[in-house]
């Protein structure tokens, strides 16, 4: 049973550690896609939410600093969610569902994050868990 927490993290932090380096290392193309969402400053904008989600992905595979990483996710997640998934506000039914199911596995991955942010990491992680 010890395992499974381990491989909680692993699994919920693989998302968050991808997509830091792909905001990081595809730093052009994906500040092209955030300057057409209308968000300032877009190359900025990129690299430093590639940095923190990065940062974040590592703390909770880690285990370590846990309840930062899941701040700094929720930090990210909320407006990521309301900017790029307005799913609302599509009238291309195709798209606006597309949009919807990403808006959804975000508020889920939200969720996620809260409950590491409440319980901790668990065990086989670099720092012991409070609860």
């Amino acid at each position: 049973m010890k395992y499974i927490p381990l491989i909680g993290r692993i699994l919920f932090s693989t998302i968050f550690i991808s997509s830091g380096f792909s905001h990081i290392f595809k730093l052009n193309e994906m500040s092209q896609y955030t300057a057409s969402m209308g968000v300032p400053l877009p190359t900025v904008a990129t690299l430093m939410s590639g940095i923190m989600i990065l940062l974040a992905g590592l703390s909770i595979l880690l285990g370590y600093k846990v309840k930062i990483g899941a701040i700094l996710l929720i930090v990210f997640l909320i407006p990521a969610t309301i900017i790029f998934h307005a799913f609302w506000g599509i009238e291309d039914s195709m798209q606006s569902q597309r949009q919807m199911i990403m808006f959804m596995k975000n508020i889920a991955i939200i969720g996620g994050a809260l409950t590491f942010y409440y319980f901790g990491s668990g065990p086989m992680s670099l720092e012991k868990t409070e609860k």
